[in-house]
């Protein structure tokens, strides 16, 4: 019985997916929404600093990548890239845990062991960012259908640096910026410089995200009102939604990883799109 009902699950969901690729062969591609904003893709996806594995992998290690502490163990194999003990892994979880994920970190070839202890097999790598850009652009693809890119640079924009993730979504233009470091190491000019790419793509909905379970209203809250005064005589409010997750205006989110990274995304899209379908004025309310 059980496997009658996977068998059913997996069916449901390659129709999904059916219906959602062909509602996407109605609607401008990403690249065209892009062009339409005035916007030409010159680079995408670098795969420099990358920490993926191979794609017999990639199931898998997607599947891995929605544990905090799994991406918390990423980013210090990356920082003790040349050589690491389990003992230097085991700050946000226990030993046990720590000794599962590097047998499966070397069972997909990113991670050997040696005399000395462990050494990433592909280095160096500057930091876990790409990584987290990567797994943003394949949870929007898997679990919304959306057609994705990930660090994103134009041609001849006068506001420089990434646009992290890129999302269409049934016509509608998400952007995300993604941070995997602490909040105590976000900047103001961090936060002025995606309100600028913000201004500047127009995009339906915009997402900061923060990978971390650390609280929001401390220290990035503050630094987005100050930014926000900054811009606007009457700026808009930075409301608390639930927990960590704030909503700026209409089309705005702060979102961090406390619970579920994908679940918060999720509550963002979601509330895009109710608020969409009530408004008159339709997807770009």
């Amino acid at each position: 019985m059980a496997d009658d009902h996977e068998e059913e699950l997996k069916l449901l969901r390659s129709e999904v997916q059916r219906l959602r690729e062909r509602i996407g062969r109605f609607t401008p591609s990403l690249p065209l929404l892009l062009r339409r904003r005035g916007f030409t893709v010159h680079k995408s996806g670098p795969a420099k600093d990358l920490l993926v594995p191979a794609a017999q992998f990639l199931d898998s290690y997607y599947a891995h990548l929605h544990r905090y502490s799994f991406r918390l163990l990423l980013r210090d194999i990356i920082k003790y890239q040349d050589r690491f003990s389990l003992e230097q892994l085991t700050r946000y979880s226990s030993s046990r845990v720590v000794r599962s994920y590097l047998g499966y970190l070397q069972e997909v070839r990113l991670v050997r062991e040696g005399a000395a202890g462990y050494v990433l097999a592909k280095r160096p790598l500057m930091s876990f960012g790409p990584t987290l850009e990567w797994y943003v652009a394949e949870l929007l693809s898997r679990e919304y259908g959306a057609e994705t890119m990930w660090g994103v640079r134009f041609r001849k924009r006068s506001v420089g640096g990434d646009y992290d993730v890129l999302a269409k979504l049934e016509g509608a233009l998400l952007y995300v910026e993604t941070k995997s470091s602490p909040p105590k190491q976000v900047t103001d000019g961090e936060i002025s410089a995606f309100l600028t790419r913000v201004e500047d793509l127009g995009p339906d909905l915009a997402v900061f995200l923060m990978d971390t379970e650390l609280r929001m209203k401390d220290k990035v809250v503050p630094l987005f009102e100050r930014a926000l005064a900054a811009r606007h005589v009457a700026p808009p409010v930075v409301a608390r939604l639930e927990r960590e997750l704030f909503q700026i205006g209409e089309r705005m989110y702060i979102v961090n990883a406390k619970e579920s990274l994908g679940r918060n995304i999720g509550t963002a899209v979601g509330r895009y799109f109710r608020s969409a379908v009530s408004s008159p004025s339709g997807a770009r309310a």
